[in-house]
């Protein structure tokens, strides 16, 4: 005899993202030398040596909530003051806009806006190879 399926389904509990024991809140009101504390070494020590006078223009130009920002900073770290923001982020080419979540905390943007397309090559043409000699033409 088959089972029946119950009418009462279990709503997933929706988790709060956690960051090596901190959640979101917490670290947003972290001062950055707190942060610094949680951080890969790389990036830690990017920090700690202060940040260009670049990477703090960007962080405060998202932190006063505009809408369209866009940065060539690569190599700047993204901190918890930046979630929920759209970031274009360039890629040799153009801006490739990227919303920033929490699983993003201590990479770097650049990581986010690949720089190279993916290749798909075509068939092998006439003359391509050897057996292809004997392949009549129209």
């Amino acid at each position: 005899m088959a089972k029946k399926k119950s009418k009462t389904t279990l709503k997933k509990k929706e988790e709060e993202f956690i960051y090596r024991g901190y959640t979101m809140a917490k670290l947003k009101k972290m001062k950055l030398d707190e942060l610094v504390k949680l951080l890969c070494a790389k990036q830690r020590r990017k920090i700690k040596r202060t940040l260009r006078p670049e990477e703090e223009k960007l962080l405060e130009v998202v932190s006063s909530g505009k809408d369209d920002i866009r940065t060539h900073l690569r190599d700047a770290i993204v901190l918890p003051s930046m979630m929920g923001k759209k970031i274009g982020i360039h890629n040799g080419k153009g801006f490739e806009y990227v919303e920033i979540k929490p699983e993003m905390i201590g990479h770097y943007l650049g990581e986010f806006a690949l720089t190279r397309k993916r290749v798909s090559h075509g068939a092998a043409g006439v003359g391509a190879t050897k057996s292809s000699k004997y392949v009549p033409l129209k």
